[in-house]
């Protein structure tokens, strides 16, 4: 089988797995793209009807993360091309990084960093936080990820709501109270989501939402950008409604330290106008924007390294009904 792999870091690893595999920077660089029968990429490599059009003979891709909305299911489908992700592997990782950023936020560490590194006066009621403990957190989506966040802020004493469209029975022995949507919103003192980006989820926090929620509420973000509206987030951070965020990801995150791609390719607008608020955004001190990392642990990256070579070994095999099969 004719395997490439586009933006991976251990090329000297995998190589000796797949020695007759390509492997490149950037899609744009692979060659004999009209043989290559299976794709592993990234999830800054976008697969969209431009890109599959160029891999006549694909047959498989396979995506190193969790999330696949970098990926065009639909087209995939129409060309009888199957997609593979690894949903398992940062269930600890993402997790332990979202108390992270909640426990910063609530504390403005941000805000603490900034005073000492102006050299100013310390003012300690300007720098004020909060406990975690006796808050309510809001936990939307309670798979692999949102539930073990549901662990590690039991242990701090919050008291826990959740909303999923499937719910969690295991996690109501740990007292999660299962509530909809709406009433999530209005009720807790922090939100965490933990949803993957798709047509029913977009923006699902936006304006309205955001009007409904507690003056002062922590807003947590390590799954995608697109489940928020920025530029709602923004007008809510600078009133004041928003106390805190803290955003792994956010809407055009591709361009935000890309500001020369403006010149040199078709952006549209709407998206440098995302980047532009994002940007606006990082100059606040009650907002934490991290530049995706919350997957990036040595230990979550062994296991997708590890959960890619088992996929990609069983479709050489033929064996394609595999339960990371997303399309």
């Amino acid at each position: 089988m004719k395997i490439a792999f586009v933006g991976i870091e251990d090329v000297a690893g995998m190589r000796k797995t797949f020695p007759s595999a390509q492997f490149v920077k950037d899609i744009s660089k692979l060659n004999n793209r009209n043989k290559i029968e299976l794709l592993s990429v990234f999830i800054d490599c976008p697969i969209g009807k431009k890109e599959l059009q160029q891999f006549p003979s694909l047959k498989y891709v396979v995506t190193r993360s969790a999330g696949y909305d970098h990926i065009d299911l639909k087209e995939c489908k129409k060309r009888n091309i199957s997609v593979y992700n690894v949903p398992d592997y940062g269930t600890e990782t993402v997790a332990e990084y979202t108390i992270l950023l909640m426990l910063a936020a609530l504390r403005k560490f941000k805000a603490c960093e900034d005073s000492l590194r102006s050299k100013a006066e310390i003012k300690p009621t300007e720098l004020q936080g909060k406990e975690a403990f006796g808050k309510i957190l809001g936990v939307v989506g309670t798979g692999r990820i949102g539930a073990n966040v549901i662990k590690i802020a039991n242990a701090f004493g919050m008291k826990i709501i959740a909303y999923d469209k499937f719910g969690n029975p295991e996690l109501k022995k740990l007292g999660v109270k299962f509530v909809d949507f709406q009433e999530l919103i209005k009720t807790s003192d922090v939100i965490t989501l933990h949803l993957p980006l798709t047509k029913e989820t977009y923006h699902m926090i936006s304006e309205k939402e955001l009007a409904k929620m507690k003056n002062g509420v922590i807003i947590i973000n390590t799954a995608r950008g697109g489940l928020i509206d920025i530029v709602a987030l923004a007008n809510a951070v600078n009133s004041g409604k928003v106390g805190g965020a803290a955003l792994d990801v956010i809407e055009a995150e591709e361009i935000m330290t890309k500001e020369n791609d403006v010149l040199t390719k078709n952006i549209d607008s709407s998206k440098i106008k995302q980047a532009f608020v994002g940007n606006i955004l990082l100059q606040n001190e009650n907002v934490i924007i991290m530049p995706h990392m919350a997957y990036n642990t040595e230990e979550a990256l062994e296991k997708i390294l590890e959960k890619t070579i088992i996929t990609i070994k069983k479709l050489e095999k033929g064996k394609c009904e595999l339960y990371n099969k997303v399309a």
